[in-house]
């Protein structure tokens, strides 16, 4: 069977549990975890370790916490006073499992379903989307790495252009891989808000809602927005329950085809007891 499982952020526990209440065989099994493997959670350490063991049976995207990770552990960013990742900066295991995580996904494909971490701009294609995420993949991979890590940040450019090359063209796909919730028809991201769908910015909606996107034809499953929840629809999934903020963690398991256009899944979730506050 594949799982689909939304956002860690360092919550080992919570992912044994559900690993239990599924039965998971990694001789049988396969899951596929949309981002945000760690930080502001209790043991983004232990969460590493356990993934990166359990080998071919696992495929990590990264998001936007993984890639903060990285970048501080280059010195392309100072840590933010609410991260827990000193466990991993000070493990013996560091040079492996941050060598594991640089060579993570920012898009896949699996069992006919896109995977992001946040979302898809409109103008990109799903086939697009998975190159672009490649050549960001690459960069990631290369000795340069931590030259980009440290220019990763930043809100512009705001929107796709094909003309856009270097830092800004892999910065632009960094933004709506890992961090998009809301943006414009235009395809123009709006990054401060980080509620839910009642607050919705004027002018902007959000992202899988936006007129003319090219995905729309497509299955897309995605983590990220904790304040949007659990979302199930035919063509959309939205799998961050809020583990990490005191909601629960889930997963989506999927069932031998489809029939009638209808997804034949069943959702799993466990509570996790966490003490934080939302946020991105």
């Amino acid at each position: 069977m594949h799982y689909f499982i939304g956002d860690l952020q360092g919550c080992c526990d919570a992912l044994d549990h559900l690993l239990a209440k599924i039965g998971f065989s990694p001789s049988r099994d396969h899951l596929h975890v949309l981002g945000d493997l760690v930080n502001r959670g209790p043991a983004s350490l232990a969460t590493l370790q356990r993934l990166r063991g359990l080998g071919g049976a696992a495929t990590c995207l990264l998001g936007n916490h993984d890639l903060h990770l990285l970048a501080v552990a280059t010195g392309g960013q100072r840590p933010h006073r609410n991260d827990t990742l000193d466990d991993i900066l000070a493990s013996p295991d560091r040079p492996a499992l941050l060598d594991w995580l640089r060579h993570g996904k920012l898009a896949d494909m699996a069992q006919g379903w896109l995977l992001v971490h946040a979302g898809v701009v409109p103008q990109w294609t799903a086939a697009q989307t998975l190159a672009l995420a490649a050549e960001v993949q690459a960069v990631l991979q290369g000795p340069q790495h931590g030259e980009f890590l440290a220019q990763m940040y930043g809100n512009t450019p705001a929107q796709w252009d094909e003309g856009l090359q270097g830092p800004d063209r892999w910065r632009v796909i960094v933004n709506a891989l890992t961090r998009l919730r809301f943006c414009d028809a235009q395809g123009r991201m709006e990054f401060e808000t980080k509620e839910g769908l009642g607050a919705t910015p004027a002018g902007f909606t959000p992202w899988f809602d936006a007129p003319g996107r090219r995905t729309a034809q497509d299955t897309v499953a995605f983590g990220h927005w904790s304040t949007l929840g659990w979302l199930g629809r035919a063509d959309l999934l939205s799998l961050d329950s809020g583990c990490v903020w005191g909601g629960c963690l889930s997963a989506l398991r999927l069932e031998p085809g489809k029939q009638s256009g209808v997804l034949r899944h069943t959702l799993l979730q466990v509570d996790c007891q966490q003490a934080q506050q939302p946020g991105g």
